[in-house]
This record gives structure tokens, C-alpha cells and sequence, in this order.
């Protein structure tokens, strides 16, 4: 069982350890991933967000999905958690559609957009309802608050007066009310100071050691690279590569690997690389791999 620690006194003070628990991994179907991708594509008029993406997530590891802005990893989380619909494919957790799962609160914790909570209620508030929901003792709600840091007296101040980096943990907790054995981040690392990304990167560790598999949607490269076992890139709806980060990098370094990768995606002017073309290739890009192949 792994371990993280938790602020009492002020940002950067880690003083409490607290237990990582993770809800444990049963994939219905035998699948070969807690999470799966299956050519999952999303057209919006004539233009196509996603182009057939294909990957999956593993129990017990972190994947980071990296990609510019507006690559398409967004709308991939949002169909993953069924807040849309593909045009074509198929995205499950545990090996089912999310919107097919019995309380999926209670097996996948989310965190999509940190600002998503009424900024008239108190953070304590905020997580109170969320354990009401899904059935929890409200004793959860102090174990959360605990895990990711927040103290008393900041968990009784509204949300509206947070930080942007006490939001994020405020989501964070209540990702984890349900003790998941999935978790689902969309840049959880916004807004954190030095302090709270070396926390977020243990607190990732530890949950994927004691089971979890966690996707972690990123641009902090330098992060992603110290704490993810495997890492999708994607550009322009595709994905470009995924591999260990030793694979991708060949001893270059993550930031590298990524920026020739994703080279295609720059809007200014002279841009002229397209999905697939020699910086794909170089890496050793290949439909078995999954590169080249779709993802955002």
C-alpha cells in the first residue's frame, strides 16, 4: 500500500501520512486494459476532432497523454466518461461504456475541469454532497481532505475565494471519495506550485503501485516524464507514438521526441509536416505500436 502525505500547516508543509487505497481492478470481458480505446473517431461538421485512436491503460501504471492544445485529448476524455458521444469506435472503463456502469463514481474518480463547482459552497460542502451521492460515510470526506492536503480551515471558505491550485486539489478529492480503481485527470497539475506538483506526482505513484490505472491528461512534459510508465501523443486528433518514455526518447529526452512529433500542429506560418510524415516514422512508428494512429 503505498503512501502519500498530506499539508496540515501551510503549502510546501507535509506533515500527515495518509493510506492510498485503490478500489481494485475487475475487467469485465477479459480485456486487455482497465481503459480501452478502439478506433474511436468524433467528427463535428467537416472537421475530425479524433481519427481513429486506438490505445489503452493498464492497471497499476500511469499513462500520460500529451499533446498541443487542441490535439483532441479533451474530447477523448469527454467520450471516455460519456459526457459525447464517438462518431465511430468504441472507449470503455473496466470493460464497459462509463454511462453502462452501476455508480461509476464509486470505481472511476474523474477530474475534467477543476472550476466545475458552485463558488458559493464551501470545499467541505462541495465533497459532502459528492459522498452523499455515491452513498459514502461522511467520515470519507475528512480522509480526502486529508489525502490531498486541504486543511480544516480551508475546507470551510467557499470555493469562489480558492486558488486555482487549491481547486485542483479540492477535485482531486473528489476523484478519490469513491476509494477508484481508475482515475481520469485532465491537467491536474494547473495552478500548482513547485510544492503541490511533487505532491500530485507521489500521490500518482503511490495510487498506481497499489493498483490503479491512471490517465493523466498533461502539458508539463518534464512531470509526465518522471512519473508516467507509458505516454500516448497525439496531434491533430491522431495519435503520433506511444511507448515507455524510454522508447519514444531513444535517449533524447521526452520534450524532444515530443516537439518533432507534434511539429505538424503549428499553426504559424511555414508549417508545412502533416500526420504521419518522417518525424512520426523515424521512432519506428507502426500500426502495431499504436503510432500513427489516432488519439487526443
Amino acid at each position: 500500500m503505498g503512501i502519500a502525505r498530506g499539508r496540515k500547516a501551510g503549502p510546501g508543509v507535509e506533515t500527515r501520512r495518509t493510506p492510498v487505497r485503490c478500489g481494485g481492478v475487475r475487467i469485465r470481458g477479459g480485456l486487455g486494459g482497465v481503459i480501452e480505446f478502439n478506433h474511436v473517431s468524433k467528427i463535428y461538421g467537416k472537421a475530425k476532432a479524433l481519427d481513429d485512436v486506438t490505445f489503452t491503460v493498464a492497471a497499476g501504471s500511469v499513462t500520460g497523454f500529451l499533446g498541443p492544445n487542441g490535439a483532441g485529448k479533451s474530447t477523448a476524455l469527454r467520450i471516455l466518461v460519456g459526457l459525447s458521444r464517438p462518431s465511430s469506435g468504441s472507449a470503455t472503463v473496466l470493460g464497459l461504456p462509463y454511462a453502462g456502469m452501476a455508480c461509476p463514481g464509486l470505481r472511476v474518480g474523474t477530474l475534467l475541469d477543476a472550476g466545475a463547482r458552485h463558488p458559493g459552497r464551501t470545499g467541505r460542502e462541495v465533497l459532502t454532497l459528492g459522498a452523499i451521492t455515491l452513498g459514502l460515510p461522511r467520515t470519507r470526506v475528512g480522509e480526502v481532505l486529508d489525502l490531498v492536503g486541504l486543511t480544516e480551515r480551508e475546507s470551510r471558505r467557499t470555493v469562489g475565494g480558492y486558488s486555482l491550485g487549491m481547486r485542483q486539489r479540492l477535485g482531486i478529492a473528489h476523484a478519490l471519495l469513491g476509494t477508484p480503481a481508475v482515475l481520469i485527470l485532465d491537467e491536474p497539475a494547473n495552478g500548482l506550485d513547485p510544492q503541490g506538483i511533487h505532491w500530485m506526482r507521489r500521490l500518482l505513484r503511490d495510487l498506481a503501485d497499489s493498483g490503479c490505472a491512471v490517465l493523466l491528461s498533461s502539458h508539463l512534459l518534464h512531470e509526465v516524464e518522471q512519473v508516467a510508465d507509458h505516454i500516448v501523443m497525439i496531434g491533430r486528433g491522431r495519435v503520433l507514438a506511444q511507448g515507455t518514455t524510454g522508447e519514444l526518447g531513444r535517449g533524447r529526452g521526452l520534450e524532444e521526441t515530443f516537439l518533432e512529433l507534434t511539429a505538424h500542429a503549428d499553426r504559424g506560418p511555414g508549417s508545412t509536416a502533416s500526420p504521419g510524415s518522417t518525424a512520426s516514422q523515424e521512432i519506428g512508428a507502426s500500426p502495431e505500436t499504436g503510432t500513427g494512429r489516432g488519439g487526443a
